[in-house]
């Protein structure tokens, strides 16, 4: 009984609002270059052309039209209580971008009453920003980077409809609970006679999918004592229960070039890759010990989603996702890859070898070869071993990545988490697993058409810069030279023009040019 009359409730209210919506006149958003079958996807200073077409289905009066192009994000954490039974939920809601397209007098009809069954159309041309503007981030930060990452435009992210590749929908990895949308709105306003408030007559919004392009950052300065990532990792391995030690094994890692992604609807048929460089070290207990065989190699990649219903004022990471109640994290494990290593080969080094640590390890994953880690803390002195694996990152097509970003609510950082497994000398049981946890970066290019303030500037300075040509003048610039020099006429200068690079002396070989020696780095002639 109770169901029927909640169906009939439902029915009703649905013909009420077609009633309603009959009289509203139809509106209609298209663009010029449709992208996609799935969703309109863009990118930064992507150009967004297209017009809007308005039909009444009566004679309808109008104030104003408002074309936008908008960018908002909105989240939800539900607050539980330990001492009630009731959860709370808090929101919160940010535009933090808003263009208008401007519409002169002479495109509206004079008067302002669209006709009946008359179709007006307005054109609109947007370009999305490669940065917000200092107002939609007016909170405090705990630093200047964080207040300029919150400027940077955000993607698109937690819309089933709009998440994807261009081609198909896919899961972008994010919670209900953390949305950010762009969306191309128009809404037609009329003031009210008595009171002149503006009341709507008619809206509608237009879906985008927007994924900015982002430059890599530079590397995470991670602590020793860092909760969030490991960058290094010892163990003592031994040759069995009561039984005496092998040695020391260590393993450690830097973080990752970033991988970049494919501009949106670029169709790139080579995956998102990177590469990873693993570092291994084996300090023996004694000189007969040999190192321990290598076993798999497996990776994971983890998306931490942050979202909060207040602004954030430090960057997000897994160690203070819960320090306030209105603050939320959600992850998701994707594993990339699992390869057997055995073949990998250990490098003896004796006790003597300088212990060469090049300063780029900390920040970069294509060190040489020659850079040796940090001995362990059961290194005795004596001979030890190394070995070097790489492992390749290439982000799987079944997910839609998001390229890692930071915003006044919402947040996307990776991490890259790798563990091996290896075997005592002689034996196939895994003797022990060491764990890494990386940071990993995910960027994204920008359309090569695209004419970035960046890019622009990049070739003004790199065309400043161009070498140029240095070389001695043509003949037929020589000897017509007019300056004069003090105290000389310019009778006694006709005739006696001498090439760039002379000059004359007053009784100076009876006025015969003499050689001045060229600066240094400069040719004769060169001014």
């Amino acid at each position: 009984m109770y169901t029927d009359s909640l169906a009939t409730r439902n029915t009703v209210a649905s013909q009420m609002r077609s009633l309603a919506q009959m009289g509203q006149p139809s509106i209609d958003i298209e663009l010029n270059d449709q992208r996609g079958a799935y969703m309109s996807s863009y990118t930064t200073s992507d150009r967004l052309h297209g017009q809007v077409s308005i039909t009444a289905p009566h004679d309808s009066r109008f104030d104003d039209i408002h074309i936008t192009l908008e960018g908002s994000s909105k989240t939800f954490v539900e607050n539980l209580s330990a001492t009630s039974t009731i959860n709370s939920r808090s929101r919160a809601f940010h535009t933090f971008l808003k263009l208008t397209q401007p519409i002169t007098e002479s495109q509206y009809p004079q008067p302002r009453v669209a006709e009946a069954g008359r179709t007006y159309e307005f054109p609109f041309t947007f370009v999305i920003p490669d940065q917000l503007l200092p107002t939609s981030c007016s909170h405090k930060c705990e630093s200047e980077q964080l207040h300029q990452a919150h400027l940077q435009l955000p993607p698109s992210l937690g819309d089933p409809e709009l998440a994807g590749d261009g081609t198909k929908l896919l899961d972008d990895m994010a919670p209900k609970m953390s949305r950010i949308s762009y969306a191309i709105k128009v809404k037609i306003t009329r003031h009210r006679e008595s009171d002149g408030k503006e009341i709507l007559l008619a809206d509608k919004a237009k879906k985008l999918r927007i994924v900015p392009a982002s430059e890599e950052e530079p590397p995470v300065n991670v602590e020793d004592n860092s909760r969030d990532y490991v960058m290094r990792r010892e163990k003592t391995l031994k040759k069995g229960i009561f039984k005496g030690k092998l040695g020391r094994v260590s393993m450690e890692a830097a973080q990752p070039k970033a991988a970049v992604l494919a501009p949106p609807n670029a169709l790139s048929p080579c995956p998102t890759t990177t590469m990873a460089k693993v570092v291994l070290r084996f300090d023996p207990a004694s000189e007969d010990v040999v190192p321990p065989r290598l076993g798999v190699l497996a990776s994971k990649l983890k998306a931490n989603t942050y979202f909060a219903s207040t602004p954030m004022k430090e960057y997000s990471a897994p160690a203070n996702a819960y320090l306030e109640r209105n603050r939320g994290l959600f992850s998701d494990t994707v594993p990339l890859s699992s390869r057997c290593v055995e073949s990998a080969k250990w490098e003896r080094h004796d006790a003597g070898e300088t212990l060469r640590r090049d300063s780029a390890f900390s920040v970069m994953s294509t060190t040489s070869d020659t850079v040796l880690p940090k001995p362990s803390a059961g290194y005795s002195g004596e001979a030890f071993y190394t070995a070097t694996l790489v492992v390749p990152v290439t982000l799987p097509k079944d997910k839609a990545f998001v390229p890692t970003f930071h915003s006044c609510l919402v947040a996307r950082i990776y991490q890259l988490e790798l563990s091996l497994s290896l075997h005592r000398p002689g034996s196939s049981m895994t003797t022990s697993t060491l764990h890494l946890c990386l940071p990993l970066q995910v960027s994204a290019a920008s359309n090569a058409e695209a004419v970035t303030p960046a890019a622009t500037a990049e070739r003004e300075a790199d065309a400043f810069f161009q070498p140029r040509a240095i070389s001695v003048p043509s003949e037929d610039f020589l000897g017509t030279a007019t300056a004069l020099l003090p105290g000389q006429s310019a009778v006694a200068n006709i005739g006696t023009n001498a090439p760039p690079g002379y000059s004359f002396f007053a009784g100076a070989s009876h006025g015969m040019p003499v050689r001045i020696p060229s600066p240094e780095g400069f040719s004769p002639g060169c001014g």
